[in-house]
């Protein structure tokens, strides 16, 4: 049963320095007040986010983050964590000022934080722009923890935590809700930090939890121990967190410290808070924790802090001035993995692993396949040689998964390897982007691509992490999404919609269309260094046509190399997925002559590949399932007016769906899904052009 405290009631010596705390909370109001009264205004600093009345507890928690392999999460006020786990002034005013170095060497908001190593020991995960998307990463690297210590037998890792930061307006999003299932009901390492300031923006707390106060809501909640009270006193906010990160790290499960402050600014330097009333700006003033910090020191003792607080950040803001812009020759670098230069944190390749053997020639076997067993023999293949792949989902474990790809795998490699999520799939993206973070290789399945829509925020953020983070940080994932038509259709299982992670900045997107290419497919991608979407159509999955023999355990494919399942001279179909199937049978029934090219992946695609073959057909037809406006067909066809119109005697066409979600009726869906018929139909009209 959880429980709710309060700090004691008898004073007691402290085991922190509040000079150290005193000082680097004079060095925070220093800088805002220095971008308040003129960076902002001389438009040197774009976005200002102060951090006035919130500075106390967040460097009290950064005294309590001092394992080599603790992480914080934080969110855009939380510049005096920063300074508190050793980032420099200098750094720290760089990333607003927009210039070299600083968090994202120019790229993103300068309050958009991140470190990968701090002077306390502690990781600060890469924070996102998104209100509530910090949680569940963290809640990933609380997992990965356990695994490392526990399974990988990693003693680095034993007793770290995770710490998470939030404000009381991001308890109400998903975010906060799934990282806190998950935490709970896993009892993970994790320490959830609310700094109650009673607003969002210009939103009351009482819209975004009932009564104002989250941990008096959280009371009954199993596996959570909560502390509540002020952080505005110096005193009750050190034992408070200090009590939640004692709970935490000697594994009593996860617990929430909730403590109120005064926000004594506006939400941002636009905000003038005129929708507070005089006298609750008075009293927030009167409430500032830095005039409760003054209190513990003589009158000399604090001007001399202040005085060493103003020179510190004089210097400082100087000396960021004087860096340079960022070179704008390197700011397409770092969307993808660069062959050159590692990250600091994520994935499998700072720790330069060695993986088995490789080759792109099939060795069959005599086992012929389907697309779902072929998936279960390389994940099993890839758990037994790399104990960081873990799988997991909604259903993954004992059923095997709804569609049975993981069948077996729990029994054989367990549960801490293979295992079930709640049913959230932002918690099951943000978990594995963590895990990422933590060096692991994260599989996790979405049931269906329509139900990868809650994910949404942090698929993006995942793809755009190494780019954000100057290649500070990456987080290469695999996502095992099916989708499709199978027997029949609807708006919900069999969406496709693949040209939207071939749009995601970051993602390489796989689809395969037999069984021979999914095993080397997917083992491409659980060896890369980059986050993957691995399309499953789920009319592929037990299709005779996509059964192929088993390629053997060193068989890949490279991402952006296609295969030609036809050759010809007529006409080009470019296709992939289970359009590959279609497209061959309109060959078959009309007899033209045409290079058939299965694209296999979409990002990266095989530029070279299709015009290659229309500079020998000089004719083009592109077939895919998604819908035909903004499809990645449409994508094709630009490159090809592009570069390959001097090569084209006809038009470049297209066949895909209608702009409609797919329907269940299976005459309504037959008539609208791209089918034999059609396709030869339209290579008529194109060859007759």
């Amino acid at each position: 049963m959880s429980k709710t405290a309060t700090a004691p009631k008898k004073k007691k010596e402290t085991a922190i320095d509040w000079k150290e705390i005193a000082l680097k909370m004079l060095i925070s109001r220093a800088m805002d007040d220095l971008e308040e009264n003129k960076l902002v205004p001389e438009k040197k600093v774009l976005y200002q986010f102060s951090a006035r009345g919130h500075e106390l507890g967040q460097l009290i928690l950064a005294h309590h983050l001092d394992k080599p392999k603790d992480s914080a999460s934080a969110y855009y006020r939380s510049r005096p964590l920063m300074i508190g786990l050793g980032l420099s002034v200098e750094d720290a005013l760089s990333a607003p000022l927009t210039r070299s170095g600083g968090y994202s060497d120019g790229r993103d908001i300068g309050v958009v934080c991140n470190m990968p190593k701090s002077d306390r020991g502690c990781v600060v995960l890469p924070m996102a722009g998104d209100v509530g998307a910090q949680y569940t990463p963290a809640v990933g690297w609380a997992q990965s923890i356990e695994y490392h210590a526990k399974t990988l037998k990693n003693k680095e890792y034993r007793d770290s935590i995770a710490a998470i930061l939030g404000g009381d307006a991001s308890v109400a999003t998903n975010g906060f809700w799934s990282a806190l299932t998950i935490a709970t009901t896993q009892k993970l390492p994790v320490l959830f930090y609310i700094e109650d300031n009673g607003y969002g923006i210009s939103v009351t707390s009482e819209y975004q939890t009932p009564g104002k106060n989250i941990a008096e809501n959280l009371a009954s909640f199993k596996n959570l121990d909560i502390w509540d009270g002020s952080g505005t006193n110096p005193e009750e906010a050190f034992e408070l967190l200090k009590a939640g990160t004692d709970h935490v790290r000697s594994r009593k499960g996860p617990a929430l410290v909730r403590l109120t402050v005064p926000r004594l600014n506006g939400h941002s330097y636009q905000d003038n808070q005129a929708y507070k009333d005089e006298k609750l700006l008075k009293k927030e003033q009167a409430n500032d924790p830095l005039k409760a910090v003054q209190k513990m020191f003589s009158k000399k003792e604090w001007e001399a802090l202040q005085s060493e607080a103003q020179k510190t950040v004089d210097e400082a803001v100087k000396a960021a001035l004087n860096r340079p812009q960022p070179d704008a020759s390197k700011v397409k670098k770092f969307v993808f993995s660069e062959a050159d230069e590692v990250q600091d944190i994520g994935g499998l390749r700072p720790s330069n692993p060695t993986f088995p053997a490789t080759s792109e020639k099939p060795n069959p076997d005599k086992r012929r396949i389907n697309i779902g067993e072929a998936i279960n023999l390389a994940l099993d293949y890839e758990l037994k040689t790399n104990p960081k792949v873990l799988v997991f989902g909604e259903d993954v474990g004992m059923k095997g998964g709804v569609h049975a790809v993981t069948m077996g795998l729990q029994t054989k490699y367990g549960s801490d390897r293979v295992f079930d999520t709640s049913l959230s799939e932002e918690g099951i993206i943000g978990r594995a982007v963590g895990m990422a973070y933590a060096g692991l290789m994260p599989v996790a399945e979405i049931q269906f691509r329509k139900y990868a829509d809650p994910a949404m925020e942090q698929l993006n953020n995942c793809g755009t992490t190494r780019w954000r983070t100057a290649n500070r940080f990456a987080a290469p994932i695999v996502v095992r999404m099916p989708g499709g038509f199978a027997k029949v259709g609807d708006p919900w299982h069999s969406v496709t919609n693949e040209v939207m992670f071939a749009h995601a900045i970051g993602w390489q997107v796989a689809f395969p269309s037999n069984a021979q290419d999914a095993v080397g497919l997917i083992r491409s991608a659980m060896r890369s260094d980059n986050p993957t979407m691995f399309f499953e159509h789920r009319n592929l999955n037990d299709n005779r046509y996509a059964r192929r023999p088993y390629p053997g355990d060193e068989f890949v494919v490279p991402f952006g190399k296609a295969n030609l399942l036809k050759e010809g001279t007529d006409m080009t179909l470019v296709t992939w997925g289970a359009m590959c199937e279609a497209c061959e049978g309109a060959v078959e029934e009309t007899g033209i002559s045409a290079d058939v090219i299965d694209l296999r992946t979409i990002m990266p695609w095989d530029k070279e590949a299709v015009l290659n073959s229309i500079k020998k057909t000089n004719r083009c037809l592109i077939v895919h399932e998604d819908a035909m406006t903004a499809g990645f067909g449409a994508e094709i066809a630009a490159v090809l007016a592009s570069e390959g119109f001097n090569y084209l005697d006809a038009p470049v066409e297209r066949i895909a769906m209608p702009d409609i979600p797919l329907p269940h009726n299976v005459p309504l869906m037959e008539s609208v899904v791209p089918n034999a018929e059609r396709i030869a139909e339209k290579m008529k009209e194109i060859l007759a052009f």
